[in-house]
């Protein structure tokens, strides 16, 4: 009894060291709060634990579940920028100073979200200007896993010209426009990792049931029982023995060697696999009051841009259902020009990946900000990442906030044939076309019945309409406009929009995965 007697007290003195209010980093000191919103405050303590959170002179409660997890909601309640306190006390108490409320936006994506201010072409003076005590800036690391994440390490910081140099370029710029036009508090949460794959930024379970994405999961699945059962991991070795093989003699040679094969135990926690991000950096995230969202993603899904005309609505919508908070703002950024221009016509998966952007805006509460004219050829990471976000933003301070100002690309609307020559109607959404540099309207092709694609002369005939012919082609039947990897084109709104590429056919793509061969 003795015995028994010790090990209930040992076991109490354990729980009780262990008994302990705990919160994610998402919700700490320096938050913003989303204004005009009810937002879930949560965190974690003992089972059955009585938890109360006190902010703006209101107090609500709750009951750590079975699991320790309690929520609350807090009342909406319009921008504030006077710091509070929120208090929260359960088995201990914590006290969240300086907390703000404002506009609260996800900066999500690959590497050009992840591009630090700091790398910007202006990013020194950007942040050496970036002394603002009401913008408040939070990043969460780069992880991937299958197993749902509740937490990660980071906190709320004000932006200073230390934290704006380290923060997205594209995020901390859109911020800080919306900062300074509305006058009210601003949080961004930095949520992006270089070269991830849409897929794994959506919970796996959700996108494992959608018969949509069968044959891309069905590689997937293969893939993980590959490296389980070893067999990867028997082609690594022989790459690695091969490539220390190269890399002796270009060492000998007193060349560069070539970087070694990745092993392929990483892919399973990196940023390709499907629901890896969405569990590890999402999840810790999901239900924080939110504007809305701004992404910056899409190289890494080129090559599979068919697939990507479902997939990327597609994370849309569960994003919007994962958090709850109905249909908020989801703006992206398309994919800018990249590798090699070249002269002659030629079929492009950057091109079609842009079409499927472009189509993604039929969901409601989306847009576009098209950069056809800020890319480099030979840097997939474009320096200028401030017009990235000074067009991101025009859609945000038109749509969500009721400003007057010119905030969409002009898009194809219609075509017309007439002999040899092809008019195109655009929509340039109350402004109107103008050609940058030269008066020829330069970046169109048109194909006759052979589907023979040539470059074509086109020239501004209308407000919005062009005029677009080929000598070699007597009867077209189809046009396209900046239907490339690196198009050379010049066709932008009055406004200094430019024109968003297109395609009048509805040929095959190019990306559309072919039928498996036939034993």
């Amino acid at each position: 009894m003795k015995k028994i007697g010790l090990l209930l007290a040992l076991v109490c003195a354990i729980s009780t060291a262990h008994a302990e209010l705990k919160l994610p980093a998402i919700i700490g000191e320096h938050m913003v709060l989303q204004q005009k919103q009810a937002n879930p405050i949560w965190g974690w303590d003992t089972p059955g634990t009585a938890v109360s959170v006190t902010f703006a002179g209101k107090t609500y409660p709750a009951t750590a579940g079975a699991d320790g997890k309690w929520n609350v909601k807090l009342d909406a309640a319009p921008a504030n920028a006077a710091p509070q306190t929120l208090v929260i006390a359960g088995t201990t108490k914590q006290e969240l100073s300086d907390v703000l409320i404002g506009e609260v936006w996800m900066c999500s994506g690959q590497s050009n979200m992840g591009f630090k201010l700091a790398s910007d072409w202006n990013g020194d003076l950007e942040a050496a200007a970036s002394k603002f005590p009401q913008l408040r800036l939070i990043s969460v690391p780069t992880t991937g896993s299958q197993e749902l994440k509740t937490d990660f390490k980071g906190q709320w910081r004000a932006a200073t010209p230390e934290t704006a140099s380290k923060f997205s370029a594209v995020g901390f710029l859109y911020g800080r426009y919306l900062h300074e036009i509305l006058g009210v508090p601003v949080g961004l949460i930095d949520n992006s990792w270089g070269g991830s794959a849409a897929e794994a930024w959506i919970r796996r379970e959700t996108i494992e049931a959608d018969p949509r994405f069968q044959t891309h999961m069905g590689f997937m699945r293969q893939r993980e029982a590959d490296i389980v059962s070893g067999k990867a991991k028997a082609e690594h070795e022989a790459a690695l023995a091969k490539w220390k093989v190269t890399a002796e003699k270009a060492k000998a040679a007193g060349k560069t060697a070539p970087a070694a094969p990745q092993s392929p135990e990483a892919w399973l926690t990196g940023n390709s696999r499907p629901g890896n991000i969405f569990a590890a950096m999402v999840h810790p995230t999901l239900g924080y009051g939110l504007k809305g969202v701004i992404w910056y993603q899409g190289e890494s899904n080129a090559s599979r841009a068919y697939d990507h005309a479902n997939l990327f609505p597609f994370l849309i919508e569960q994003w919007r259902k994962e958090w709850g908070q109905g249909d908020f703002s989801f703006y992206w950024v398309q994919l800018a020009d990249y590798m090699a221009e070249k002269t002659e016509p030629t079929e492009s998966a950057w091109a079609e990946l842009r079409e499927t952007q472009t189509k993604t805006q039929r969901l409601p509460r989306t847009g576009q900000a098209v950069i056809i004219d800020l890319g480099e050829g030979k840097d997939i990471h474009p320096r200028n990442k401030h017009d990235v976000a000074a067009r991101l933003v025009r859609w945000a301070l038109v749509k969500d906030y009721g400003m007057k100002l010119p905030y969409r690309s002009p898009e194809y609307q219609s075509h017309t044939v007439a002999g040899d020559k092809i008019t195109v109607t655009l929509d340039c959404f109350g402004s109107k076309l103008r050609a940058f540099d030269v008066a020829e309207a330069r970046g169109f092709t048109v194909c006759g019945a052979d589907k023979v694609w040539r470059n074509a002369t086109a020239k501004i005939v209308a407000p919005n309409q062009v005029e677009v012919t080929c000598a070699a082609v007597a009867a077209p039947i189809a046009v396209r406009y900046a239907w490339a990897d690196n198009p050379v084109c010049n066709l932008f709104s009055d406004d200094g929009l430019p024109v968003t590429p297109f395609r009048s056919d509805d040929f095959e793509m190019t990306t559309k995965p072919k039928p498996p061969a036939k034993s």
